[in-house]
């Protein structure tokens, strides 16, 4: 009976992670966290290679044709609209982790954390895995 009762709670609790990783995947409005300007759409997507990814939809705050010019590889001088910014992500505990973020205006990446906190996205850039050095942005839902 105990069995049963410790494969049930588990199955609920990992229902619920699910749940909030699933959460995340959509459309999210961009906020700039010195100015508190949103500057643009950004969509979520879960990937065939069972990774998250997040694009570029709209610009929605400066240049329109804005391209990355700092970028490197093959993202250099490329159009940021359309531009996939968070790479590789995987969901764990509840939250995306282990991936990069790039910043367009810089053309760097960084690494990334993605979680929901009182219905709006945090996106946590970091210099190091672990998450000590770096700052957060909150993303608000599209509607």
């Amino acid at each position: 009976m105990r069995k049963v009762l410790f494969l049930f709670c588990l199955c609920l609790f990992s229902a619920s992670l699910l749940a909030q990783v699933e959460q995340i995947v959509g459309d999210w409005k961009t906020v700039d966290d010195k100015t508190g300007e949103i500057r643009s759409l950004v969509h979520i997507y879960k990937a065939t290679d069972g990774l998250y990814y997040g694009k570029v939809l709209k610009i929605l705050a400066g240049k329109a044709d804005a391209i990355c010019e700092h970028c490197e590889g093959n993202d250099f001088n490329k159009p940021v609209e359309g531009m996939v910014i968070i790479r590789g992500m995987k969901a764990v505990d509840g939250e995306l982790r282990e991936g990069r973020v790039l910043d367009p205006e810089s053309g760097k990446f960084y690494y990334a954390k993605l979680y929901i906190k009182e219905g709006n996205l945090i996106l946590r850039g970091s210099l190091d895995k672990k998450g000590f050095l770096g700052r957060n942005q909150t993303w608000i839902p599209a509607k």
